[in-house]
C-alpha cells in the first residue's frame, strides 16, 4: 500500500521533498523504486505546465 501511495502521489504533482519525507527515504536514489508515475500522468503533468507542449500534444 505504501508504495502504491507514492506513485498516486508522485502522479498527482507532489514534488521530490515532500515525497521523501512522508516515505522516510533518504535519498531520491531510494525514493524512486517506488514512486513511478506512469506514461500518461508524466503526460498530464507536462501538458498542464507547458503551454506549447500541450499544443503541439498529438502532431508529428
Amino acid at each position: 500500500m505504501r508504495h502504491s501511495s507514492l506513485t498516486h502521489e508522485a502522479e498527482d504533482g507532489t514534488n521530490t521533498p515532500t515525497l521523501l519525507a512522508r516515505s522516510r527515504h533518504a535519498s531520491v536514489r531510494s525514493l524512486e523504486r517506488y514512486a513511478r508515475p506512469g506514461v500518461d500522468a508524466v503526460a498530464d503533468h507536462v501538458a498542464a505546465r507547458d503551454p506549447l507542449w500541450r499544443g503541439s500534444r498529438g502532431r508529428t
